[in-house]
């Protein structure tokens, strides 16, 4: 009777202490860490202010695509120099989207001496795959959650009310659902990140499904600024979606 033998290789305990080394590694003081540290966060900074100057003198057609999920409703400056400061607004929210590669790229460099090398092949697919994600909930929020939640607004009550809103709320409204959705969309790296580092299992995060849920709809509606029951639904279905997801590709690296 002839035996099947087990086909996977294991890992030599020479190869576990050589994935679990840190390569390079430097002694450095904590006061050289907090100064790298510093100059990090000041350069990070530095990148923030020049995309928002790049992004304040291209500000206007920034604000009319914005706009137009908005169907044509009439915006007003309730105030003076309300545009101005809504142009700012904007200006900084895309500044920071047009800096966050350079400012990925220094918080890399600040972590990255400390990391073994197993976590260091973690690293690229962590910082592609959430930004990636990131974008995603951007354009999610914009093509599907926004109009959704406009439309709602704008028919009901349509034959009674005109629609004419305060440019620095709409603005307030979008911007804030938009970031917050692209930092939903983050869910399958946490998870990822949690499996690979062995703090929770796929099957951990399945048997918590309830919760999950649960959670879903709470985080819906936390993070939408709208009270429309529709935005929220599609907020906490793609958070669920994401979940599961998330919950698959930790299974798929064994973990």
């Amino acid at each position: 009777m002839s035996t099947i033998e087990d086909t996977k290789t294991p890992i030599q305990p020479d190869q576990q202490d050589y994935l679990n080394e840190i390569p390079d590694e430097v002694e450095m003081s904590l006061f050289d860490h907090l100064e790298e540290l510093r100059q990090r966060i000041f350069f990070s900074l530095i990148a923030v202010f020049l995309g928002m100057v790049g992004c304040f003198i291209f500000v206007k057609p920034l604000v009319k695509w914005l706009q137009i999920p908005a169907q044509g409703v009439k915006f007003l400056q309730l105030a003076p120099g309300e545009f101005f400061f809504v142009s700012i607004k904007v200006a900084g929210y895309s500044g920071i989207l047009v800096s966050s590669p350079f400012i990925l790229y220094q918080i890399i460099q600040f972590v990255l001496p400390g990391l073994t090398r197993r976590e260091r092949r973690l690293l690229g697919p962590v910082v592609l795959g959430s930004s990636v994600l990131f974008f995603l909930g951007l354009g999610f929020s914009y093509y599907l959650l926004i109009p959704a939640a406009l439309n709602f607004f704008i028919t009901y009550g349509a034959e009674l009310v005109e629609q004419s809103w305060s440019i620095d709320r709409y603005f307030e409204f979008i911007l804030l659902l938009m970031f917050s959705t692209g930092l939903a969309f983050q869910i399958p790296i946490i998870q990822l990140v949690l499996g690979f580092l062995g703090i929770v299992s796929s099957g951990k995060m399945l048997q918590g499904w309830r919760i999950v849920v649960l959670g879903a709809v709470i985080l819906g509606a936390v993070l939408t600024p709208s009270t429309d029951p529709l935005t929220q639904s599609l907020l906490a279905g793609a958070v669920l979606g994401l979940y599961f997801g998330g919950v698959g590709m930790v299974k798929l690296t064994g973990h």
